[in-house]
């Protein structure tokens, strides 16, 4: 596995809510010396927000690679300030219909079937499946094309739609700011690179 593809898996699982990486840990036991010592075991990556760009935070990894690997992300407020959603978008690698990923957090109660839906400006909405739900929430995986991408920059801002499950007939509008998108975007870019 290159090192790009190592990068990915480890954002992508990173990003799901660390549900995965807590239950690899779970199943680790430490290597146990001659004399009962603890020899230890690997330790999991921590994510620090290594600066903001505009409304947008870049969220690194510590890893033992030459580049630490980062994504975009942005958590979305409901009308009264509680945080609902979360938006992390990450690079993917050349030659793909999708140039980027993303991943997009929502409550457990939020009705699947009626899916998610983006909207950026006045354009045209895009709506997209949920993938899985875990104890902190349900994902939508999402792959971005470059037309996205350049919507995003183009931009002034989006609103994320989903269906609370106990008011099938009620949409949540959340308002995704694409302030500092490109600069932001343009920094994961580079910090992917092969």
């Amino acid at each position: 596995m290159n090192k790009l593809s190592k990068t990915l898996s480890l954002m992508a699982a990173l990003t799901l809510g660390g549900a995965a990486l807590a239950q690899d840990t779970a199943e680790q036991t430490p290597e146990t010396a001659q004399d009962g010592l603890a020899m230890g075991t690997p330790v999991e990556p921590q994510s620090y927000i290594r600066e903001e760009s505009g409304d947008w935070k870049l969220e690194c990894f510590r890893a033992n690679l030459e580049t630490e690997p980062c994504q975009l992300l942005q958590p979305l407020y409901g009308a009264e300030g509680n945080q609902v959603a979360n938006v992390r978008i990450f690079r993917l690698p050349a030659g793909g219909q999708a140039v980027a990923g993303a991943v997009v957090a929502v409550p457990l109660e939020t009705l699947l079937t009626a899916q998610l839906t983006i909207m950026v400006d006045a354009n045209q909405p895009r709506r997209y499946p949920f993938s899985v739900c875990d104890p902190l929430g349900c994902y939508a995986r999402i792959g971005l094309t470059q037309g996205d991408i350049d919507a995003f920059k183009r931009g002034a801002g989006a609103i994320v739609s989903l269906v609370p499950f106990v008011a099938p007939d009620q949409r949540v509008d959340l308002k995704m700011s694409l302030s500092g998108f490109t600069a932001g975007f343009d920094k994961v870019t580079a910090e992917v690179k092969p």
